[in-house]
């Protein structure tokens, strides 16, 4: 004797698949609608705001948010919007700066690898998990700490550890690659080793690399004002924002809490935006990433 179990609805699952694929595009929009927002103020604010953010106002100090200050002040009365959007500016430009050094170094790693295989591959991989096996701020510190404090350095810093997951993912590509039938026939066709990785290999990890350069910008944002909150990264006199999260913790222990606070929404919505546009071009390019439902 058996026991017939009841087919699942189809109605259902569509349903659910279309709640999900709803709440992505509100994901997308939403990060979208962030993204540009900071672009515009990055873009826009320094020139129209006609304010020294360095500007220094004892009798303005620690004032909480209000019409003429919306984010409050610091603790020797600077504007903190313009500070934070100063600030913004600075990550960006580490984050950018470093993601590109570090896609164009994995990138040339990885497709080397790959394309050269045997002990070229080996030696290249294993430097990867040389480089892997030492946590990233540490290594860091190590590396900012050889040169005065500054953006350039963070920016190396920041490119030369955040290069090693690219690396693995383009030779991974290029693996890949090499399978294909066409690859056999530029072979077979007496192409040189060079012609095909240029022509061949290389534009087919472009994507992937874009994508892992958008990825890290969000990671190298971080990185920059961790380094910067340690000390270690900009200068003090910098609006960097981790060094005005770094000078607000004096202030939250007296019960301010807007010189952390800001700060810190300009470091953590910024970031969640570009990772979510990011995971959306990554569901685009890379279908096999989403669950069934989602398609």
């Amino acid at each position: 004797m058996t026991c017939d179990s009841p087919a699942p609805d189809p109605t259902l699952w569509r349903s659910y698949g279309t709640k999900r694929r709803s709440t992505r595009t509100v994901r997308v929009r939403t990060s979208a609608v962030l993204v540009t927002a900071t672009a515009l103020a990055v873009l826009l604010v320094p020139p129209l705001v006609q304010l020294d953010q360095q500007a220094v106002d004892l009798s303005s100090k620690l004032l909480p948010p209000s019409w003429s200050h919306p984010f409050g002040t610091d603790d020797v009365g600077r504007d903190l919007l313009l500070r934070c959007v100063y600030g913004l500016r600075v990550s960006l430009l580490v984050g950018v700066a470093a993601a590109l050094t570090a896609t164009v170094i994995g990138t040339a790693v990885g497709a080397a690898a790959g394309a050269l295989g045997g002990w070229a591959d080996r030696g290249l991989m294993r430097l990867v998990d040389t480089f892997s096996s030492v946590p990233h701020l540490l290594l860091g510190i190590f590396i900012v700490a050889m040169f005065r404090p500054g953006v350039w350095p963070v920016v190396v810093s920041v490119a030369l550890t955040h290069w090693l997951s690219t690396a693995r993912i383009v030779r991974a590509e290029v693996l890949s690659l090499r399978s294909r039938p066409y690859i056999d026939a530029a072979v077979s066709g007496g192409a040189s080793r060079w012609r095909i990785a240029v022509r061949h290999l290389l534009p087919g990890v472009l994507p992937q690399a874009a994508l892992a350069a958008v990825l890290m910008v969000p990671h190298a944002m971080w990185h920059e004002s961790a380094l910067s909150f340690l000390g270690l990264g900009l200068p003090t006199h910098m609006a960097s924002l981790g060094n005005l999260i770094q000078s607000a913790r004096g202030s939250l222990l007296a019960g301010q809490w807007w010189p952390t606070l800001f700060p810190g929404l300009f470091i953590i919505i910024p970031t969640l935006a570009i990772a979510g546009l990011a995971g959306a071009w990554r569901e685009r390019i890379n279908p096999r990433s989403r669950s069934e439902l989602m398609l």
